[in-house]
């Protein structure tokens, strides 16, 4: 692959976090995150070496699923400000070298939003066949996206005098995505934030998106996703969807349209992020082991995104249910921690008891990951959840800037939401000022981490496999690209772990100079050249608890 074909790739080799403007950073008083506050943070993403920005619904909405109830795809949300400040943004990240996803809700909007509103009102209207209707209650749908707070897929309309169908809340309703008409409008939307400079789209609930239950379509359900992907691409050569949908290895190959590869760019893969916990919980390394194993084929463009948790509940539901008992016991023992029976309500540095160590180790395996790892906004700063908030908004609290008032994150006396002050990983002891600057922090590490990240293009472009090591607690995978291989070593337990590189990876290490990339064991400043002194290739390779490293070895031929 060439140089140019390589750069036209960049979500290969991108490091992605995730952030909300409603709880990013209040620029004018009025105690909710803006646009304006936003464009004056994008240098801290910077600082910390994010290459792109994934930012969670602004639209207009009633806000009865925090932002992805939509009532105008066309508009920003006046309390975050106006398509000015979104071009602003745009710019101001352009020009700091990140780019910028948007999330799209493709699937269903709010019931306040205009087309709904007409729809109900008019069978004739044009907006009618936007949805979907019954004239009685439909069987199927029968799985409810979220257990104990929906009682059925399907609601009565007085007004309309039909049954609507809706996969979320009865006041989500779903588009009828297969309508040409539809399509066309969502094509006019994509096009629309094409313009206004953003590199693609997080696209929300892909598998309910794509579904043909309650038409009259006999395509392929894929082929919707097809037309929009060609879209995108005419409009714009770089453009990606980075998929949701949390399905089976076995399921996910259909998003990605192996055969000519007119699938969505980047997946987010939920079955690694499961057995990644399952891994954690264990201290064992065979739940991921057999997860990475079972990755179905994917074209060469295209990529998983992994990630350890994100904006929502963190999704057990590819688990067996005495697996998921295992991580909920280890990481949310207590009832309300837990969402929907499948899912945990809390961050990352609670979950792990606070523990730098099992933090740190978290992370660096989620960066080691083939793919392009995602971040959760504050987990870099070992920020907290807010259990007092109701389900997934746990975990979507203000971010911490500094001890003041609100974490820094508002001036007004009622912000947005909470911010919660005390404990381990509120905003007193875990927030961006103090870390900053602190080259022992967690703030500095993940920065050094994501630096060393981006230095490894293996890691995001090369070809892998896990290697199999005396010790079970240790995941070990080798992964190369061009001339360049890492090995990276996690151990998953409490207990050091010692290992020694395998068969022709172990000869290969033997004949040349091996090199430290990353590592728990030394600080920042020794990791790289300085530290190929710390390594071996004739001798055991000890992990401390918990403790990792990446390896550069010789260079190497493509894996056979």
């Amino acid at each position: 692959m060439t140089d140019k074909a390589t750069s036209d790739l960049w979500w290969k080799d991108a490091v992605i976090y995730c952030a909300d403007v409603a709880t990013w950073l209040d620029s004018d008083g009025d105690g909710t995150g803006d646009l304006a506050g936003l464009t004056r943070r994008l240098d801290y993403l910077s600082g910390l070496g994010i290459s792109t920005l994934w930012m969670m619904p602004f639209y207009p909405s009633p806000l009865g699923d925090d932002g992805y109830d939509i009532t105008d795809y066309y508009a920003v949300d006046p309390r975050f400000g106006t398509l000015g400040d979104f071009v602003e943004m745009i710019r101001t990240a352009s020009n700091l070298g990140i780019r910028v996803l948007v999330d799209l809700v493709m699937n269903h909007t709010s019931d306040q939003h205009p087309w709904f509103q007409q729809a109900r009102r008019d069978r004739r209207s044009r907006y009618r066949h936007y949805y979907r209707w019954s004239d009685e209650k439909q069987a199927q749908p029968s799985e409810v996206a979220f257990p104990g707070e929906q009682d059925s897929t399907w609601t009565y309309d007085d007004v309309a005098g039909q049954w609507y169908m809706h996969r979320y809340y009865d006041f989500m309703p779903d588009l009828n995505i297969t309508e040409p008409d539809v399509r066309d409008e969502m094509n006019k939307v994509l096009g629309f934030w094409l313009e206004l400079g953003v590199s693609g789209f997080r696209v929300d609930s892909l598998q309910f998106m794509i579904e043909t239950v309650g038409t009259r379509a006999r395509e392929q359900p894929v082929s919707y996703l097809r037309s929009q992907v060609e879209f995108i691409g005419r409009r714009r050569g770089d453009a990606i969807f980075l998929g949701e949908a949390n399905v089976s290895p076995q399921e996910q190959e259909r998003y990605f349209a192996i055969d000519d590869g007119d699938g969505v760019q980047m997946l987010f893969d939920f079955r690694t992020c499961a057995a990644q916990w399952l891994a954690h919980a264990r201290g064992r390394a065979e739940p991921l082991i057999d997860a990475l194993n079972q990755r179905p084929r994917i074209p060469q463009h295209a990529q998983f995104a992994n990630f350890c948790r994100h904006h929502d509940e963190l999704n057990l539901g590819l688990l067996s249910e005495a697996e998921r008992g295992e991580v909920f016991d280890a990481f949310a023992p207590e009832p309300e921690q837990r969402a929907y029976g499948r899912g945990i309500r809390r961050r990352l540095a609670p979950m792990l008891g606070n523990d730098r160590r099992r933090i740190r180790l978290a992370l660096a395996l989620t960066m080691a990951l083939p793919g392009t790892p995602v971040l959760l906004y504050g987990d870099e700063i070992g920020m907290g959840e807010d259990l007092s908030l109701p389900g997934r908004l746990a975990v979507r609290s203000p971010m911490q800037w500094s001890s003041r008032q609100a974490g820094g994150f508002s001036a007004s006396a009622t912000p947005y939401r909470p911010a919660r002050a005390g404990g381990p990983s509120g905003y007193r002891a875990a927030n961006v000022l103090d870390q900053r600057h602190d080259p022992g922090s967690l703030y500095s590490w993940v920065a050094h981490a994501i630096q060393v990240r981006r230095q490894c293009p293996e890691l995001g472009w090369g070809e892998w496999r896990t290697l199999k090591v005396s010790d079970p607690r240790v995941l070990a995978i080798e992964t190369r690209w061009r001339d360049g291989c890492v090995v990276t070593l996690h151990n998953l337990s409490a207990e050091p772990a010692t290992v020694r590189l395998p068969g022709d990876v172990g000869d290969r290490a033997r004949a040349g100079e091996i090199r430290q990339l990353l590592g728990d064991t030394r600080s920042p400043a020794s990791d790289g050249a300085a530290a190929s002194a710390g390594v071996r290739a004739d001798a055991d390779i000890t992990l401390a608890g918990y403790g990792f490293r990446w390896l550069r070895l010789p260079e190497a031929g493509a894996l056979g």
